[in-house]
């Protein structure tokens, strides 16, 4: 017998809330480059420091994410969550202060913000969605979350765009912040399920250590750890250096704009047909084809000619391709080792992903800077799709059989 989407009315509250959390969050992050011109005239930021702020900020997020994971895991989302996002508020407050300059700007942008997404973003919220939901269903729950997270990346930059032409950037800013507060607010809905029941559930008496162990040991989990950079190095390459791309082959810039808008768009999409295929198919195999396709959507991105035309399809093919690994990569995680960690655990695998995060931001620079071409961030990250499109094959996704005393 087919069991209902929602268990309970608190899934349906932990979902709603946790959704809003990461459309806050997730669509405040996407806004920062706008913000550039700004942050230059008036706190004299440059573009390497911009740059520098933006990568401690990635490996915040990942740190974070597994750290107050493990907080999540063993008290609850919600006040962890609370407690981020009013340091993200606070972080992009102080931004808008005078003396928001050299380290401080660091701090702020990429520490501060880091510690917010860590514990506001989407990879927070899908643990904890995923314990109010069985296997069946819990995909799909977590596409939904990212999917909103998506629909703050479209919306927000519309807000921005909208409120700079009426009033000043600082402004504009504190905006934003109310955002986060509220998103805080929201964030106290999300609490522990009443109960911990599950076909997988996971002995009470193992502790975070214990659990760690248990998935460090199991080759899976390696794999999908290592699959995840994969998906970090791709998509950071391409929000970073499409746009410088585009006009590299000769297009107008307004291309490589509408690339970063579509993906936003479409991965909506993409997230929620991941989420919906995953519950109903291998989420390895599903993973599999994922990176195959992103390989074969870069290969034609590169070999046919440069137009408008086809930097739009690539926009809506990579879009819906974008973060659709998050829905399945959080269910194989869940599947095996049960929901009780499950935060932690998926923050690891997290931090792999802003490790290819950070290179792939730096590479693509790296490669421009040597080669005056970014075709070999390409070609690695072409390489990198095979090898993911492999890494995920020999994954046991069973649930753990664990013997009880």
């Amino acid at each position: 017998m087919k069991s209902p989407f929602f268990r309970n009315r608190l899934a349906f509250i932990v979902l709603a809330a946790s959704c809003f959390m990461v459309f806050a969050a997730m669509g405040t992050r996407q806004t920062f480059g706008m913000f550039f011109n700004f942050f230059e005239s008036d706190l004299g930021v440059s573009r390497t420091h911009f740059g520098l702020a933006i990568a401690i900020q990635a490996l915040t997020w990942g740190v974070m994410t597994f750290f107050l994971g493990i907080l999540a895991d063993k008290f609850g989302a919600r006040r962890v969550s609370c407690f981020a996002l009013l340091i993200y508020a606070f972080g992009i407050y102080s931004l808008t202060l005078p003396n928001s300059s050299g380290l401080i700007f660091l701090l702020n942008l990429g520490v501060l913000a880091g510690i917010g997404m860590g514990g506001g973003g989407a990879q927070l919220a899908v643990g904890a969605v995923s314990k109010h939901f069985p296997n069946e269903n819990r995909s799909k729950a977590s596409g939904l979350v990212t999917a909103f997270g998506s629909f703050g990346m479209f919306v927000f930059p519309l807000i921005s765009a909208l409120s700079l032409s009426q009033t000043s950037w600082q402004n504009s800013y504190l905006i934003l912040v109310c955002f986060l507060i509220i998103a805080a607010g929201f964030s106290l809905l999300i609490k522990l399920p009443d109960d911990t029941s599950s076909p997988n559930a996971v002995p009470d008496n193992q502790g975070a250590l214990s659990a760690l162990k248990e998935a460090l040991g199991h080759k899976g989990y390696i794999f999908l750890t290592l699959g995840f950079f994969v998906c970090g190095f791709q998509i950071t390459l391409v929000a970073t250096h499409v746009p410088g791309y585009v006009i590299e082959r000769g297009l107008e810039a307004w291309t490589g704009t509408a690339i970063l808008s579509l993906i936003g768009l479409f991965n909506i999409a993409g997230t929620l047909t991941m989420g919906y295929l995953a519950d109903k198919y291998s989420k390895k195999l599903l993973l599999s084809g994922l990176y195959f396709l992103r390989g074969i959507t870069i290969i034609l991105f590169l070999a046919l000619p440069a137009s408008s035309g086809l930097a739009i399809v690539f926009g809506v093919c990579f879009g819906f391709l974008w973060l659709a690994t998050i829905p399945a990569t959080n269910g194989i995680v869940a599947q095996i080792f049960g929901t009780k960690h499950i935060t932690m655990l998926f923050g690891l695998v997290f931090f792999s992903h802003q490790i290819g995060a950070f290179l792939g931001a730096y590479l693509g620079g790296y490669f421009f800077d040597q080669y005056g071409s970014y075709d070999y961030a390409w070609y690695c990250s072409i390489a990198l799709s095979l090898f993911a499109t492999l890494m995920h094959l020999p994954i046991d996704e069973r649930p753990l059989k664990r013997v009880t005393v």
